[in-house]
């Protein structure tokens, strides 16, 4: 069932806090995190405009300040060297922060990582943690984008420019130290669409294939009636209307919500697309739709390594410096990149498994 979204949000709605009577809880470092969030003066998204929202605390500022509180470091994970650049996209500029391993020897297989945030919020600097975690866990440069942001660049002003990077990095692989031939797509949350976007954007477009696709928690369908948004309602950091709130800033109109780049669920074919690993945290809204995404990929004949962590929830991925989860996750991710890697190296396989979109 699709919803009118509305500008005008209840005050029952913003004032409510509770859990669902069947919401799973967070485990105890997870709790943490979320305490420190609250802590830091956090408000519902869905309460503020989206100027406010993009300077208010954030899941990342809130496991530095638990971190500090646990009295340890709160510098990055080392890598080998990073850059900020700016490159040509269809709307001007885009910054990408590129990543290099530390040691060994290339060319280095690479990693094109989309951020989340909704398509609203967030950018290179909060979504830091979780490309390096992929540098070092993967062994790959990693080239992490950014792209225009909603209400101001509505659909599908991101996903342009998402592609646009995708395409910089297939031609600039070999400059940066690279591997043309070893490209994957990554993201998490809105930033997981728009990697999944790619692969059938790159089909349609006969552009070469990502070799693997790494989706955590990525949003899949314009919809807001399945079971985990009926237990996560209220869930923090992500609930059902932060992101009717992230969907109504984004989407002009409901039809931009059915197409395939948005509701990947509503894709007719997904045969051919490259090896996907799919992250899906408990607690999170989103988790109905991406188990559901990669069950769709499986029977459409797609290898998936699939796995929903319990006791976390949205955002877990990049908190490996306080969440054991978040790393277990991350090693999860590194493998498929590397089977996918490898396979795409082997002598007589093409450029990206799954083909080359032709």
């Amino acid at each position: 069932m699709k919803y009118l979204l509305t500008a005008a949000l209840s005050c029952a709605a913003l004032a409510s806090s509770a859990f669902a009577a069947d919401a799973p809880k967070p485990k105890k470092e997870m709790q943490a995190v979320l305490d420190e969030l609250e802590a830091l003066g956090a408000k519902p998204l869905e309460s503020l405009t989206p100027q406010q929202a993009r300077t208010q605390p954030t899941p990342a500022d809130a496991v530095m300040a638990l971190l500090k509180k646990q009295g340890k470091s709160t510098e990055p994970e080392k890598v080998g060297k990073v850059e900020d650049r700016k490159i040509d996209g269809p709307g001007g500029s885009i910054p990408v922060r590129i990543y290099w391993p530390a040691g060994g020897k290339g060319p280095y297989p690479v990693v094109h990582y989309i951020h989340g945030g909704g398509w609203v919020i967030a950018d290179l600097d909060v979504y830091d943690a979780s490309p390096r975690a992929l540098v070092n866990a993967a062994g790959a440069i990693v080239v992490s984008s950014h792209y225009r942001q909603a209400p101001e660049h509505p659909f599908p002003a991101a996903h342009e420019d998402s592609l646009a990077a995708y395409q910089w990095v297939l031609a600039n692989a070999e400059s940066l130290g690279g591997d043309p031939k070893r490209v994957a797509v990554a993201g998490e949350s809105a930033g997981g669409n728009m990697a999944a976007a790619i692969t059938l954007m790159a089909r349609q477009k006969k552009l070469p294939m990502p070799v693997h696709q790494l989706l955590v928690y990525p949003v899949a369908d314009y919809a807001f009636d399945t079971p985990s948004y009926e237990q996560n309602e209220n869930a923090k950091p992500l609930g059902k209307d932060a992101m009717e709130w992230f969907f109504e800033q984004y989407l002009s109109s409901e039809k931009d919500g059915d197409n395939p780049l948005i509701s990947l669920l509503h894709a007719k074919d997904l045969r051919g697309l490259p090896p996907a690993t799919v992250i899906t945290a408990e607690i999170d809204p989103l988790r109905s739709e991406g188990e559901q995404y990669a069950q769709m990929l499986r029977k459409a004949g797609v290898k998936v390594d699939y796995a929903n962590y319990p006791g976390v929830t949205h955002e877990f991925f990049g908190m490996g410096a306080v969440l054991p989860d978040a790393k277990r996750a991350v090693k999860q991710a590194a493998d498929g990149l590397k089977r996918s890697f490898a396979a795409a190296r082997a002598p007589g396989k093409s450029a990206a498994a799954g083909g080359t979109g032709k």
